[in-house]
């Protein structure tokens, strides 16, 4: 049977651009590790390496081999860290970045729980909007919420949750100046947003059976803040669209009612981004996994507030 050391070994010296390099990192003469890959090659019968005296370079089997040389090592090192979970208690510092409404509300209610399983973990979050770089700034675990994972692309993503925003009215607001049954009906009432160019916001919707409509508006009440706007939204203020995480109180307790039902805007994804799988600390994979288990969307709202899913949006 093929010596899957061969495989790792193979990997390094690609990875590290040469045999030198990858013999300092494994610890392995630069001599034995030329001659394991040379016995690789002779085993399967092909050339993987192209050898020069100034480089090295993949030939075209050489980069189809790699790629699952590589696919090995990470499962085996999956496999190696599923067994250090259960054999080590998390403890250490869990570096977390999350957006403001997010940490306001769903983690604000679910980090006091975690930290009390985990009394060796230490949690340093970031509260803030701003896009951060997980490797430059040495953050664990990034919490986003967006339309699409596209800008995570290049890390690896954990999907937590969907975000859903509805529109939600006080039931004062309601009798002042009447409940809308269509979208046209919108521009009768007093509206709030998080921001207004040139005093003119838009709402993009989707409605039954994949309608989209653009509904322009102009809000007579600005704040970039949806925790201000859910109170303004309360006092009955205007017509405001918010997370349907933060209103499911109001809206049980009938302070904030849910206006046009049938349209809302693109769901998005709340989902957390880190560098890589390998070398996960336990601390943070249990943080990972807690998230997983533990977003509202994992038991819907329907039983307390007649709310599909549980998510962030505007973040």
């Amino acid at each position: 049977m093929q010596d899957l050391n061969d495989m790792l070994y193979f990997a390094e010296v690609v990875e590290r651009g040469g045999f030198a390099a990858a013999g300092r990192a494994l610890g392995i003469p630069k001599s034995r590790l030329s001659r394991r890959v040379s016995d690789l090659e002779a085993h399967l019968g092909v050339r993987l390496l192209q050898r020069t005296t100034r480089k090295l370079s993949l030939t075209e089997v050489g980069e189809a081999y790699l790629r699952h040389c590589q696919a090995i090592r990470e499962s085996a090192q999956a496999a190696a860290d599923a067994v250090a979970q259960v054999q080590t208690e998390p403890r250490g510092t869990v570096r977390v970045s999350c957006p403001v409404t997010l940490a306001q509300t769903v983690l604000a209610e679910l980090m006091p729980a975690f930290l009390a399983q985990h009394p060796l973990v230490r949690v340093e979050m970031q509260v803030t909007n701003r896009a951060v770089n997980v490797v430059e700034e040495g953050i664990d675990v990034a919490l986003r919420v967006r339309p699409s994972l596209e800008d995570s692309a290049s890390m690896v993503v954990k999907r937590l949750d969907q975000a859903r925003q509805v529109l939600v009215a006080s039931p004062d607001l309601l009798i002042r100046q009447g409940t809308p049954t269509k979208l046209e009906d919108l521009a009768k009432l007093d509206s709030i947003a998080m921001s207004a160019p040139d005093g003119r916001a838009s709402w993009n919707l989707i409605g039954p059976g994949g309608a989209h409509q653009v509904v322009h508006y102009t809000p007579r009440y600005v704040a970039d803040d949806l925790l201000t706007l859910k109170f303004a939204a309360v006092a009955g203020t205007g017509i405001c669209w918010l997370p349907d995480y933060m209103c499911h109180e109001e809206m049980r307790d009938r302070r904030l009612v849910r206006v046009l039902p049938d349209w809302a805007p693109q769901p998005a994804i709340v989902h957390a981004v880190f560098a890589s799988r390998r070398g996960l600390s336990p601390a943070v994979r249990r943080f990972l996994d807690y998230l997983g288990e533990t977003m509202p969307g994992r038991n819907s709202l329907d039983s307390r507030s007649g709310l599909q899913g549980v998510g962030g949006a505007g973040i």
